[in-house]
């Protein structure tokens, strides 16, 4: 999409350049781009030497695992080599999971069998790790709980859980990740509400999981920068696209969560940039 195609059609020139901008300028520092595979992964590594603000994971998301299939050994010792290789820039094993939303990419047995097996890595290479989690918790938690001791911290990402659920995950010491997909219904901003401060993050998963006006903590968003259809979007606007996501709106998380917890943003903000340094940044 940051190249300006949307399901193959080509609808305005690349422009990533120009989003990153609008990131740093937002007040951002520092974006960690996330691998889905190992091809994946080598893409996001070397975009992220590019600029010195930019880190990336490297891992095989759920939907993925079937990637593994024909040599799983091979296929886990190449992601090691690539996070060996890069450990200026890799900041955590992932994107990994589990996703029972979208069996028709990869069957269930395939991803908990490859889920487990990634986990070794974590310990191995004393990196967190990146969660994915739809549809899953129960089966997430117990592997976890089951790999104690191979997982060296992580956030579940895009959480969008129950607060039982939630409870289960704290448990194991793990932080949340709350995006715009984290915060689509009123049970959603409840459960949001109720995470720990210490265990708080904030993300934006672009180019997905925007900050609709359809979701109920809409209300509560005081940044709404102008957007343009892709059709009309020029590399040289000052708009965004109409239905991509940004980096820059992470602003917007942060508001509804200020909102909803009833808690000063600045100190919230603070308090979750030094969330996510603990995790991805304490050798950087």
């Amino acid at each position: 999409m940051y190249q300006g195609s949307y399901h193959g059609s080509k609808k305005h020139e690349p422009d990533l350049g120009k989003v990153l901008n609008r990131a740093w300028d937002g007040g951002m520092n520092r974006i960690i781009i996330t691998g889905g595979n190992l091809i994946d992964s080598k893409k996001a590594i070397e975009l992220s030497r590019t600029d010195s603000r930019l880190f990336s994971t490297v891992g095989c998301h759920p939907t993925r695992c079937g990637d593994f299939l024909p040599d799983p050994e091979k296929y886990l010792s190449d992601l090691k080599h690539l996070i060996q290789e890069n450990k200026d820039k890799v900041v955590a094993i992932g994107e990994l999971g589990l996703d029972y939303e979208r069996l028709h990419f990869c069957e269930k047995e395939v991803q908990l069998k490859y889920f487990e097996y990634q986990l070794k890595l974590s310990q191995e290479l004393q990196l967190p790790l990146f969660l994915h989690c739809r549809n899953a918790a129960n089966d997430l938690v117990e592997i976890l709980s089951r790999n104690k001791e191979h997982v060296v911290g992580g956030v579940v990402h895009s959480f969008d859980g129950t607060q039982e659920e939630l409870e289960n995950i704290l448990k194991l010491d793990l932080f949340i990740g709350i995006n715009g997909c984290s915060l689509r219904t009123k049970e959603n901003l409840e459960v949001a509400a109720r995470i720990p401060q210490d265990r708080l993050m904030i993300e934006t998963d672009s180019p997905w999981c925007e900050v609709k006006q359809t979701h109920p903590g809409y209300k509560y968003v005081v940044t709404k920068p102008a957007t343009v259809k892709k059709e009309k979007y020029s590399v040289e606007s000052d708009c965004q696209v109409k239905g991509r996501n940004e980096p820059v709106n992470i602003i917007q998380v942060l508001e509804i969560l200020a909102a909803i917890r009833n808690e000063p943003i600045d100190e919230l903000a603070e308090t979750i940039y030094n969330n996510t340094c603990k995790l991805f940044f304490n050798n950087k």
